[in-house]
């Protein structure tokens, strides 16, 4: 247990957690962190995946479980014992060869977690949004978990996300289990092997692969924060409630200033308009779907989700319901910067 937890009914409430998603980015700080605080942890890897993020945890507070999420009946036999599921596994993607693939995960998999939790006698679940489950406002100002989806144009990602959440609000709303969601903003920060978008930025940035920017902004928030909010939303979260978990409201062309000023590197200081991004994702996608069949670095969807939007949210009710509290930006990207470049001098082939 840990000699210090900072939340001390946690382990005495849910001593023994299944995690869904564990060897993710998000998901492998949430598994630290209910092991920091005394929590068992039976983390859900998929067959064949080493899960290097988990690999220093001690194997006392720590027990993996080999599978995914197509097996109901597996499911629930893998949960008997828990106090709590966590989900988090899902697929990330801007392009599949098979988009199906993503709503087999996302949404039928979501629901196969539901089923089993109940079968297996779960009092509770903390499922994995996405902010993308959240609608936006025109005007600039912070969306919170009252506006509606709005992105049917969306890309697989983004419509699974919704429709997943609701599969967990759906079961939320029948007797016998409590389901909170949480919708993450974009994360980025250690372990970021992906990465994610907004790593991406920060990555691209220290190699000088960053010259520009676009109109628009989003929320940038510490994976380390949307670990902590996932287990005060276990605490404190209401059923059949979504919680937002965002950091800071930027524009693209303040973060990638913040990333430089804070690497030592000059600014991007090329404005480029969404709409050439956008053709220009447009073209990656029709070369990926007839060519090469392989994931581009951009489609037209993926694109013109961020560029020209203003994906501003608000953290009030996660805040005011939950106690979540996010670090200051600057000290979010400082961890990222230092991560992604100890990747760099790790990855240098020794001199001699």
């Amino acid at each position: 247990m840990a000699s210090d937890p900072r939340y001390p009914e946690l382990a005495r409430r849910f001593p023994r957690v299944f995690v869904t998603g564990a060897a993710g980015f998000i998901g492998s700080h949430v598994t630290r962190r209910l092991v920091d605080e005394g929590a068992h942890v039976t983390a859900l890897v998929l067959p064949n995946d080493p899960a290097p993020a988990l690999a220093d945890l001690p194997a006392a507070s720590l027990t993996r479980v080999t599978g995914d999420l197509s097996d109901p009946a597996a499911l629930a036999h893998a949960m008997q014992g828990a106090d709590l599921v966590i989900h988090l596994a899902a697929i990330y993607a801007i392009w599949l060869p098979r988009p199906r693939a993503m709503w087999e995960v996302n949404v039928t998999g979501t629901r196969n977690v539901m089923r089993a939790a109940r079968d297996a006698g779960i009092d509770r679940v903390v499922h994995t949004s996405s902010i993308a489950a959240v609608g936006r406002r025109d005007d600039r100002e912070p969306a919170d978990e009252d506006d509606g989806f709005d992105d049917w144009g969306g890309d697989d990602y983004v419509v699974s996300k919704y429709v997943s959440e609701l599969e967990a609000l759906a079961a939320a709303a029948t007797p016998g289990l409590d389901v909170v969601v949480v919708n993450p903003a974009f994360p980025f920060g250690p372990n970021d092997t992906g990465p994610t978008p907004t790593g991406k930025i920060v990555r691209d940035t220290l190699a000088g692969r960053m010259p520009f920017f676009t109109d628009g902004g989003f929320n940038a928030v510490d994976v380390r924060d949307v670990a902590e909010g996932h287990l005060l939303a276990a605490l404190h979260g209401q059923s059949g409630r979504r919680y937002i978990l965002g950091g800071a409201n930027v524009t693209h062309r303040d973060f990638g200033r913040m990333v430089a000023e804070i690497a030592g590197l000059a600014p991007p200081r090329l404005n480029v308009p969404p709409a050439v991004l956008i053709g220009a994702g447009r073209v990656a996608e029709l070369v990926a779907d007839r060519i090469t069949r392989r994931a581009p670095m951009m489609t037209r969807r993926s694109v013109a989700y961020l560029a020209g939007q203003w994906r501003w949210f608000s953290t009030a009710r996660a805040e005011r319901e939950l106690g979540y509290s996010p670090r200051p930006i600057d000290e979010a990207i400082r961890a990222s910067v230092g991560w992604f470049r100890q990747q760099s001098l790790a990855s240098r082939p020794p001199r001699g």
